[in-house]
């Protein structure tokens, strides 16, 4: 089964990675642009038998920084 993992920043955790595309859509001319947040996929391909807390637990551990980011799992159809 394929999973995917969105991890992203907190709210109110600096995102110097966010500032910096920010900034340089704001140079190539793109207007409307308020904020930007960058965070990281990750793909999983697991066994179908593996749970939902399996998954939190791969998460919580290991794939995000429970400090400071948030993650959602996503069990598409097809990835």
């Amino acid at each position: 089964m394929k999973v995917r993992v969105h991890v992203s920043l907190k709210p109110g955790v600096l995102d110097p990675q966010g500032r910096a595309v920010h900034h340089a859509l704001q140079g190539l001319g793109f207007e409307g642009v308020s904020d930007v947040r960058v965070g990281r996929t990750i793909e999983l391909d697991v066994a179908d038998s593996t749970t939902d807390e399996a998954l939190d637990e791969m998460c919580r551990k290991l794939l995000a920084n429970m400090v400071i980011e948030n993650y959602r799992i996503e069990k598409p159809e097809t990835v």
